[in-house]
């Protein structure tokens, strides 16, 4: 039966609880000190007992001895530096796996901090209040700018937001106006003020840092804008820098500024609606460029522009000119069944590819004089209402102008064709030459 006296409960609490198997302080010293004497003593007995005599056989003895107690000794130093070195390498890797317990926990917090400031921004693009929807815009903004990883998702937020159905304001509704009537135009007219605040946050940082306006440290490389079918108003794009882009079915209300914009990847235009000038003098096309069936009511100006890939034009529709002074076409140009209100400028353009213009329709006077085409030149069945010049042009491939109609006359004055001068041409030639000239040399080649 256990003991319950007073006694027996002060022994139980002063009695100290030993796992077994574990040595205490006190039994290892011990150990040690018992070891050390009985080493001592053993190595002077065996120093005592063969050191008796002078002989040589004696001496053999006492360097064996020594001999072996300075092995004994390197290994236990040995040993011990052995220990050590385990020692260090567990504490090492203690520290690591701190350290990565430390990263983890850290790296957590910062992916729940960021999913809450994300999560927090959207609603306030949601909130049918413009100053909310303001501070969301600058809330996702500083998000990106201190998280590189998070700047695409960023900017696709911002480019699903452009892409949400809006129309524009118009004109105010007069003083005697209905309320509903007012109310609804006043909330337009605040929601273009935070699309215009969009805009401004992509345009500043896509703009690299050699731009004096913008710091090079606020410049978001390698970015993808998809805005297909979105409303851009006033959109100022000049000078900078993406990669693949979409503005397809886009609406440009205003003048749209592309100039020496750089796309790495490709641009898509396919069906864009410009109400205004379209500028992308100087700007560099890294892929392919489409502009199939885009409306421009403006000038559309791509003076100086550079396209790597294919650059296609089918179908346009441009209200005023189109100017392509000193373009560079890499690869093949189409403008079939264009349609340009008013003249179109070439001068200077060259075309590394075929350039076709079957179908094409000038309003103006369109001048292609100094153009050189390296591969087919494609002109069937255009149609020409000003004057159209093609002095000083090379064809280098195949010209094909059959059923082309030149309304305001043609002119092809030193223009030199590779593949034999066509029909039409000659009798350009013909009727331009004096009766009493000689003969065309042909500058047909």
């Amino acid at each position: 039966m256990p003991d319950s006296t007073p006694e027996a409960a002060r022994r139980s609490r002063n009695t100290v609880v030993r796992q077994p198997g574990v040595l205490s302080i006190r039994a290892i010293v011990l150990g040690a000190v018992v070891l050390i004497v009985l080493a001592v003593g053993a190595v002077t007995w065996l120093l005592l007992g063969f050191t008796g005599g002078d002989t040589a056989a004696n001496s053999v003895q006492l360097d064996a001895i020594r001999t072996a107690g300075t092995l004994v000794v390197g290994g236990g130093g040995a040993a011990a530096l052995l220990l050590a070195a385990l020692r260090q390498r567990t504490a090492g890797q203690d520290l690591a796996e701190k350290a990565r317990a430390t990263t983890i926990t850290e790296h957590d917090a910062t992916e729940r901090r960021v999913t809450e400031l994300y999560t927090k921004a959207a609603e306030q693009l949601g909130n049918t209040n413009a100053p909310v929807r303001l501070a969301g815009l600058y809330a996702l903004e500083r998000l990106a700018q201190n998280h590189t990883d998070q700047r695409q998702t960023i900017v696709n937020v911002l480019c699903a937001y452009l892409r949400m159905p809006y129309t524009l304001p118009g004109e105010p509704p007069p003083d005697d106006a209905d309320n509903d009537l007012t109310a609804r135009h006043r909330e337009r007219v605040q929601e273009r003020e935070v699309r215009l605040t969009a805009q401004r946050i992509l345009t500043h940082h896509l703009r690299p840092g050699d731009d004096p306006d913008t710091p090079a440290t606020t410049f978001w490389a390698d970015i993808d804008l998809d805005l297909t079918g979105a409303t851009l108003i006033d959109l100022d794009f000049d000078h900078t820098v993406m990669r693949h882009t979409q503005f397809s079915d886009a609406r440009f209300s205003g003048n749209a500024l592309f100039q020496v914009t750089r796309f790495s990847g490709d641009a898509q235009f396919g069906g864009a609606e410009f109400s205004g000038n379209a500028w992308f003098g100087g700007a560099r096309f890294g892929g392919n460029a489409a502009f199939i069936n885009a409306r421009v009511g403006g000038d559309a100006q791509f003076g100086g522009a550079r396209f790597r890939g294919n650059a296609q034009f089918d179908g346009v529709r441009c209200g005023g000119g189109a100017g392509f002074e000193w373009a560079l076409f890499s690869n093949d140009a189409c403008f079939v069944g264009s349609q340009v209100g008013g003249g179109g400028a070439f001068q200077h353009a060259q075309f590394g590819g075929d350039a076709r213009f079957g179908g094409a329709r000038f309003g103006g006077d369109t001048q292609f004089f100094w153009v050189q085409v390296d591969g087919d030149a494609q002109f069937d069945e255009a149609e020409f209402g000003g004057e159209a010049q093609f002095n000083m042009t090379r064809f280098r491939g195949d010209a094909q102008l059959h059923g082309a109609r030149f309304r305001g006359g043609a002119q092809f004055d030193g223009t030199r064709f590779a593949c034999g001068v066509p029909a039409i041409v000659q009798s350009y030639r013909d009727s331009a030459r004096p009766p009493d000239a000689p003969a065309d040399p042909g500058s047909a080649n």
